[in-house]
């Protein structure tokens, strides 16, 4: 049975920096790190986001890996998948990325993944804590020195993977101020592209800052005044992205998957179906079934998809938010892979005539609960659920789920008009607060 991680959720060790993030805490991961890993002195890359806390953590972090026995190897601000695709291609033993993604700056965090260019498991999460409070018995330190060329190798490796020709596109790219500052210019650039851009000068504070995945509306906004035909913005740390239209409508992640999808599929590229989490839209599965393309769901998360991608050898899969998978490239969410891959779908048209399905009208309510895990056993709660999805059944569907760190219920309905879906949303919403609040 797996030890019971305290320290690390479902996307590393994240929280404030200087309170629950510290130095100290930094040097101990990086330390704990290579002890787990229970090798003669370990290569651990280090990237991170530019956030102002980052350098500070970046050297905490090199040197417990240091003090643990292992090299550090600093390569600078990066997105996170160049993480993934780093430590396989420079056959090191773990990758450390010092961020926390769609976060304001005030947060940080350390995720890592493993020499095959995935996040740590659970259970070798739980053994890196568990050697926090090991012995600190003196071993040889390691060294911390510079990683030159990592954003040329990232690069070179979507390059490879995405051959295509952007001559004539001019495309927009949201940057979120974060670390596809440099690469994602520069990558649609070297493919033919004229690009604009937006929020990419960071100063240690404007990380997310109105801009990016989680503020659409100012690429939105932007693009109104732009020649571009098509936007995509990033989140912090370079794993998700979103899209817009030349007339500012938003794609989200299910759309640019179900793009995705259709193409792969029609060229006998999918390796069978597509892995998405409870939360991806009905339209979503309605435009699949046309198209003929299996769909699995998992629970709300990355990792979970990336599981079910690997147990059934899948390609794509991914979450709305706009973490979106592509095993072939990386096993981890890409943003700037997924935007080439939907600039490789589209072959000259627009996002609005290309997008193979169309969103039922959502409404989600979050119920405050004295206990989240008593939902469980809710008896009459779950008769309205299959009550309501029965009336929605072929139309539609309800989704509700406790939330994983608060004390809230999570009510979901989807409907074919935005009335139904929020008339039925709030009956179950009342329920749920009757029978738990």
């Amino acid at each position: 049975m797996t030890a019971e991680r305290k320290l690390f959720g479902t996307d590393g060790v994240r929280g404030a920096v200087g309170t629950f993030l510290t130095a100290e805490l930094a040097t101990s991961l990086g330390r704990a790190a290579v002890a787990s890993l229970d090798r003669a002195r370990p290569q651990v890359l280090i990237v991170r986001d530019t956030r102002e806390s980052g350098p500070m953590l970046e050297s905490a972090l090199a040197t417990g890996i240091a003090a643990g026995g292992g090299d550090a190897l600093l390569g600078g601000v990066l997105p996170t998948p160049a993480a993934a695709i780093l430590v396989k291609r420079l056959g090191l033993d773990l990758a450390a990325v010092v961020s926390a993604s769609h976060n304001p700056y005030g947060d940080n965090g350390i995720k890592f993944f493993s020499a095959q260019g995935t996040k740590l498991d659970d259970a070798a999460e739980a053994r890196i804590e568990s050697c926090l409070q090991g012995s600190s018995a003196p071993v040889e330190p390691g060294r911390v020195r510079e990683l030159n060329g990592g954003l040329e190798d990232y690069l070179r490796a979507l390059e490879a993977h995405f051959p295509l020709d952007l001559s004539g596109r001019r495309v927009l790219l949201d940057c979120a101020n974060g670390a596809t500052f440099r690469a994602a210019p520069a990558i649609f650039e070297r493919l033919g592209a004229e690009v604009e851009t937006i929020a990419v000068e960071p100063d240690g504070r404007n990380i997310n800052d109105g801009c990016g995945s989680t503020h659409l509306d100012a690429l939105a906004t932007a693009i109104a005044d732009s020649e571009a035909t098509i936007g995509f913005a990033f989140d912090g740390d370079g794993d998700r992205v979103l899209a817009v239209d030349g007339s500012g409508r938003a794609y989200d992640g299910d759309e640019l998957i179900a793009l995705a999808a259709r193409g792969m599929s029609a060229r006998g590229e999918l390796a069978g179906g597509v892995a998405v989490t409870v939360m991806s839209n009905y339209g979503f599965h309605q435009a699949m079934a046309e198209v003929g393309v299996e769909v699995s769901t998992t629970k709300v998360g990355d990792r979970y998809v990336l599981d079910e991608l690997r147990e059934r050898g899948w390609a794509l899969g991914g979450e709305q938010s706009g973490h979106i998978i592509d095993t072939r490239f990386a096993a981890t969410g890409d943003g700037i892979a997924a935007a080439l891959a939907t600039m490789r779908e589209l072959d000259g048209q627009s996002l609005e005539t290309a997008v193979p399905m169309e969103k039922l009208p959502q409404t989600l309510l979050n119920v405050e609960v004295a206990d989240r895990d008593a939902v469980a056993d809710a008896a009459a709660v779950w008769e309205a659920v299959e009550s309501e999805g029965a009336a929605l059944e072929g139309r539609g569907r309800v989704l509700l789920r406790p939330s994983g760190t608060e004390p809230l219920v999570r009510v979901m309905v989807e409907a074919p008009s935005a009335e139904e879906a929020d008339a039925t949303c709030r009956r179950l919403a009342e329920i749920v607060r009757r029978e738990l609040a």
